[in-house]
């Protein structure tokens, strides 16, 4: 699960790029099974801010009903902000596998 996360960073990162609408539609599917696996990942009675941030990430990138915003530049900022949780979350997952 660890390389989904770490997949979703560097797609979510590429993104900021002017790329053509294909691969958006690609990031938003695969960002959003990343975040629904990273809220499987640990049980509900410890819900915190990090399932929080992570259930918001699979409502702004779903493909099913996606949320347009239509401008690139309010993108960005989301696109950095997801991808540094999605690190964040690969590093823990890393070290809670060592303990």
């Amino acid at each position: 699960m660890k390389y989904l996360f770490l997949l979703c960073s560097v797609l979510l990162l590429l993104g900021i790029g002017n790329l053509p609408i294909g691969y958006y539609t690609l990031v938003r599917i695969i960002v959003t099974i990343g975040a629904i696996c990273a809220l499987a990942n640990k049980p509900v009675k410890d819900f915190s801010y990090w399932q929080m941030a992570f259930a918001a990430i699979a409502i702004i990138f779903n493909p099913i009903i996606p949320v347009y915003l239509h401008n690139k530049a309010i993108w960005i900022p989301i696109d950095i902000i997801a991808a540094v949780l999605f690190i964040i979350q690969s590093l823990t997952l890393k070290s809670e596998k060592h303990e």
